[in-house]
């Protein structure tokens, strides 16, 4: 298969096996967890931000493509041009113009919809940020990002799949190896596949995902591996938990859960 084909491969069979696990397909993903992704746009310990800021002239206009909660956009806004933010999930949009509007930043406009869909002008930088890993045709997904930039696109991209630290939790409660989502490694072959030469940064490693109490971990794990409450896999959990969960000072994580690595993937578009 081609780098597209197999990437387009490893979303289908990780939807499919996510779908059975947990049944209907939520409209919108992201309600229960949106309301996490809201930030401060004036903070200033944010690494990625002011990585993404340095490479933006000022006065430039921003397409952020899968925008979520604004944690980019807003931010980005205060020395944009202007910004127009792509984001299909309704939970996600509020938080974004909650937000917004909290703040004052009045020179973003939101695009509720998918990327594929949504009708859009180009901009001089389009982003996408922790996006692409859930995209099934991620041929035409990069095509329309590259259209859209007059000049650069930006995308950061995980070394490994998001939920890697889970993986191994699943395959314990669901008696099933967890089909990984493609990240990095699939990511740049893609690129190369579509005629595409881009530079990758490696950004600090993020912390490991942690948790204030043992009740926590097991309600965010169990949404992760789509367990509900009251089952014979919820009892499997929490027992994998009780071995797998180490707490050192009140602060619990997953035991040799690696650190995340956040890659910047970027390339010139020259207006083409």
């Amino acid at each position: 298969m081609s780098a597209i084909e197999t990437w387009g491969e490893m979303v289908r069979v990780e939807h499919e096996q996510s779908d059975r696990m947990r049944g209907v397909r939520p409209t919108d993903t992201w309600t229960q967890f949106a309301s996490q992704f809201k930030a401060d746009p004036h903070r200033t310990d944010d690494a990625v931000v002011e990585e993404l800021r340095s490479r933006m002239m000022h006065g430039e206009t921003l397409l952020d493509v899968g925008a979520g909660g604004g944690r980019l956009a807003l931010p980005l806004a205060l020395t944009c041009g202007t910004v127009t933010a792509v984001e299909p999930s309704p939970s996600m949009c509020a938080v974004l113009r909650e937000t917004a509007q909290e703040y004052g930043i009045a020179n973003v406009s939101i695009v509720e919809a998918g990327w594929l869909e949504a009708s859009v002008e180009p901009a001089d930088v389009v982003l996408c940020s922790h996006v692409v890993y859930v995209i099934e045709d991620i041929g035409a997904f990069v095509r329309k990002m590259d259209r859209h930039a007059r000049r650069m696109v930006l995308a950061i991209v995980f070394r490994s799949s998001p939920l890697s630290y889970v993986y191994g939790l699943w395959e314990q409660v669901h008696g099933e190896t967890r089909h990984a989502l493609p990240a990095l490694p699939q990511f740049l072959p893609v690129l190369e596949e579509l005629g595409i030469s881009a530079e990758v940064t490696e950004l600090a490693e993020q912390p490991r995902r942690e948790f204030d109490s043992f009740e926590q971990a097991r309600e965010t794990i169990a949404r992760q591996l789509y367990v509900s409450p009251g089952t014979e896999a919820m009892g499997r959990l929490e027992r994998v938990l009780e071995r797998a969960l180490q707490d050192e000072g009140g602060v619990w994580s997953v035991e040799g859960a690696q650190r995340p690595r956040p890659c910047i993937v970027a390339w010139e578009t020259g207006g083409r």
